[in-house]
């Protein structure tokens, strides 16, 4: 427990500097959010700072590195893992300001690059025998062999654009992956602990951090740099530790974003009507009222119930 307390203290403090030097520098440098035209509730936004990953997420890997020392080889991967869905989602927002609209890379383009990233996790899972998966609420476990290669690419392309379309509102993202973050490593913990875990703290406390400026208003948005890379570690750490049955419950928030657009696009093409004021579904919620600030504490809330329920059969 002393060395999850150090990690998140750490962690934190090191993003809250970094988060500090992050906003007027890339503020400088002309790293403004551009906001969709459609959005007329985020068009106050516009030139918000972005790219915010860039601050948090090596914040959470060296904090992860520091108190590991090396580290077990399926952590090492996770890292690689989450740092190479980072190189894309910067890559994007970089094009995204280079050509000053809110394009970035095209759907095919960010699809290859996510595709190739997975099926390179995946078969990592498959070659070290990382293909067991343990049922949540119970002590049940069973070995689905090369069959993880299609679930872990699925896994991998769902919950990366689950947090990136959760990505939408001031620390919504952010506090729903915080939480996350911290069941997840809680779990793998009480599991029988891992490397893994130190990570999963180190990424709370960072974006504990980065929340301090990113809530709303926000004065710096993680951009797809930083929720791309984030939906990289969740599904790398949750694959390789046996968890990933446990996403659609504690990643409840990303599912109910990414099902949220689904229907709404399928409901779109075959009535020209809309199920929703606006997708993702927190879009919806903010046209009908509610503050940013309340949307993103029932979410975190939600998923810390969640994260609660999933540790019953460790009590």
């Amino acid at each position: 427990m002393r060395e999850i307390i150090f990690i998140l203290l750490f962690s934190f403090a090191l993003s809250l500097v970094l988060c500090a030097l992050a906003v007027p520098l890339l503020r400088r440098l002309g790293a403004g959010q551009n906001i969709l035209s459609y959005v007329t509730e985020h068009a106050k936004k516009k030139g918000t700072p972005t790219m915010g990953g860039l601050a948090f997420v090596p914040v959470a890997c060296i904090v992860a590195i520091a108190f590991t020392g090396g580290g077990d080889k399926p952590y090492l991967v996770a890292l690689a893992v989450g740092l190479a869905y980072l190189a894309v989602g910067f890559l994007d927002d970089l094009l995204k300001k280079l050509r000053a609209d809110n394009l970035g890379l095209r759907a095919y383009q960010k699809i290859i690059f996510q595709l190739a990233i997975a099926v390179i996790a995946g078969v990592y899972c498959c070659n070290e025998g990382l293909t067991v998966l343990a049922v949540p609420y119970t002590n049940f476990s069973f070995d689905i062999g090369w069959w993880m290669l299609p679930l872990a690419v699925f896994v991998f392309l769902a919950t990366v654009n689950g947090v990136n379309l959760t990505d939408g509102l001031d620390g919504l993202a952010g506090s729903v992956s915080a939480v996350f973050f911290l069941f997840l490593g809680l779990m793998i913990s009480l599991g029988g602990g891992g490397d893994s875990a130190r990570l999963c703290f180190a990424l709370t406390g960072a974006l504990a951090g980065f929340l301090i400026f990113n809530t709303n208003r926000a004065s710096i948005f993680m951009g797809d740099t930083g929720s791309l890379s984030l939906g990289g570690f969740a599904a790398s750490v949750a694959l390789f530790t046996g968890n990933a049955l446990a996403i659609p419950i504690l990643g409840g928030a990303f599912v109910l974003s990414s099902i949220s657009v689904i229907l709404q696009v399928i409901y779109y093409k075959k009535t020209g009507k809309r199920i929703f004021l606006m997708a993702p579904i927190h879009h919806h919620f903010q046209k009908k009222g509610y503050s940013e600030g309340k949307i993103s504490f029932v979410y975190a809330v939600f998923t810390a119930v969640a994260g609660a329920t999933l540790l019953i059969p460790f009590a």
